[in-house]
Formats: C-alpha cells, sequence, structure tokens
C-alpha cells in the first residue's frame, strides 16, 4: 500500500508549474515569427515563415538527421574530454600554489582570445576531419568547467577539512568524501553552461572546415540563399543545445537531492 499516492501527481504537477513559463515564452516567440511573415512586414527571403520551416524540417528530416548526429557526436566528444581534463586541471591548481600561479593567467588568455579566429590554425594543423572541431568544443567548454570546479573546491568549510584531519583521513579520503561531494553543485553549474558552450564551438569548427554538420548545412544554405534550411539548421542547433542542457540537469537532480537548492525548489516555482 502506497504511503504517499498523490507524490507521482505532485511531481507531475511541480514539473508543469516550472515548465509552463518557458514554454508559454517560446510560444509567444513562435507567434511574434508567424506575425511577422504572415503580415510581410520581411520579404519571405529574408525570414521565412515558421510553417515554410517546419515544412523543410520534414521534407528533409534525413538529410537534417544525418548531420545532426555529426555535430552532436563533436559535441559531446569535446564536452566529455573538456569535463575530464577541467576537472583534472582544477584539482592540481586547488591542491598546488604554484600550477594555480602559473596556469590561471594562462586559462584567462587562452579564454579572452576569439576561437573563431584561431579555428583555421586547427584545421591547417589537423585537417577537415573531425579532430579540428573536437578541438575547439574542448577550448571554449573547458572554462567554464575548470573555474567551476576550482571554486566548487574551495568553497569547502575549512572546519570540516580540520575535522577530518584531526581524525586521521588521509588527503586522499577528504578529498573523496568532502571535497569533491561540496564541489558538485558549483561543478554542475559550470556544466550546464559548458554543454551549451561545447555546440556553439563544434559549429563553429564545422563554419572554418567541414563537409558534414550542421555548420556545413548552414553555411551551404547561407550560399544557396536558402533561408527556410537555414532556419532549420539553426533551429536544431538550438535544440541540441537544450536538450542537453536538460540532460545535465537531470543528471544534477539525480546525484544532487541533498542539495539546498533542490530543497529550496518548491518554493521558488511558486514565484
Amino acid at each position: 500500500m502506497s504511503m504517499n499516492p498523490g507524490g507521482s501527481e505532485g511531481r507531475l504537477l511541480a514539473v508543469l508549474e516550472r515548465s509552463w513559463r518557458p514554454v508559454a515564452l517560446l510560444v509567444a516567440c513562435f507567434a511574434v515569427w508567424w506575425a511577422i511573415t504572415s503580415t510581410q512586414l520581411v520579404p519571405p527571403y529574408l525570414v521565412p515563415s515558421p510553417g515554410t520551416t517546419l515544412g523543410v524540417m520534414t521534407e528533409k528530416s534525413s538529410y537534417l538527421w544525418q548531420h545532426t548526429w555529426v555535430t552532436t557526436y563533436e559535441t559531446v566528444l569535446g564536452f566529455v574530454i573538456a569535463v575530464v581534463i577541467g576537472v583534472l586541471a582544477a584539482v592540481v591548481m586547488v591542491y598546488s600554489t604554484t600550477v594555480e600561479k602559473t596556469l590561471y593567467p594562462v586559462l584567462l588568455f587562452a579564454q579572452v582570445i576569439p576561437k573563431i579566429a584561431i579555428a583555421p590554425l586547427f584545421v591547417v594543423w589537423l585537417g577537415f576531419g573531425l579532430t579540428p572541431k573536437v578541438v575547439v568544443a574542448v577550448l571554449i567548454a573547458f572554462f567554464p568547467v575548470v573555474i567551476s570546479m576550482v571554486t566548487g573546491l574551495k568553497s569547502v568549510d575549512p572546519e570540516m577539512l580540520q575535522l577530518a584531519a584531526t581524525m586521521g583521513a588521509s588527503p586522499l579520503k577528504t578529498f573523496a568524501k568532502i571535497r569533491f561531494p561540496a564541489s558538485l553543485p558549483h561543478l554542475f553549474s559550470g556544466l550546464k553552461v559548458a554543454v551549451t558552450l561545447a555546440v556553439t564551438g563544434a559549429v563553429v569548427g564545422e563554419f572554418v572546415g567541414a563537409n558534414e554538420g550542421l555548420g556545413f548545412v548552414i553555411l551551404q544554405a547561407n550560399g544557396n540563399l536558402d533561408t527556410p534550411m537555414l532556419f532549420a539548421g539553426l533551429l536544431v542547433m538550438s535544440l541540441i543545445g537544450v536538450v542537453l542542457f536538460v540532460l545535465v540537469e537531470i543528471a544534477e537532480q539525480l546525484m544532487l537531492p541533498w542539495h539546498a537548492s533542490r530543497r529550496g525548489e518548491a518554493a521558488t516555482t511558486t514565484l
């Protein structure tokens, strides 16, 4: 016999409560788009109607899916590599002041450089295959991961660390039991930013030199003045970012049910 018969209904209502505002905003954006095109305030060859764009997406679904899969693979691979390298770099920086003082300015310098400006170099060095796209995705996604992880590792209560040392916990056990769990909320904040930036990085790499992927689709459509296909490529690219963001957020909810931000969701959803 269920102790909480309304539990599933409560969760569904909570999801609907959190979702209706962004859904309403999205519907409003599509309504404005439709109104602009239906009244011909802008010529159709500049801004196609939502119906025309969705029609192209349906008619060319196999073509778009093929290139969507390529961009998604590049994005996910670049994101995973950025997470692994970023977390390891953050751990080393937190435990070594010398490394932090040496590496941090270099990271800031690398972040300031526009990736679109150096992407052609990766094509020259690495060719037109998968590697340069993944490298650009890694470079763009790396910075928020390492910064958020460093912040998380440094935000641990010093009294907790002193208590662990007093009880004879080794540095490895202190990291595994205290530092790393405490850094996860900050890390997931960085991951949600990084995963959307990874999409941008993959597409930027495809802009520079590629014969497949959504960046290639958008460039081809732009060159052919095929605005419906261009808009379709942009919509699919945005959809990839949204889906990946939601997946990271679901992982956060599964791994951090104890965090205060999760306990406070019921209060914030009523605002």
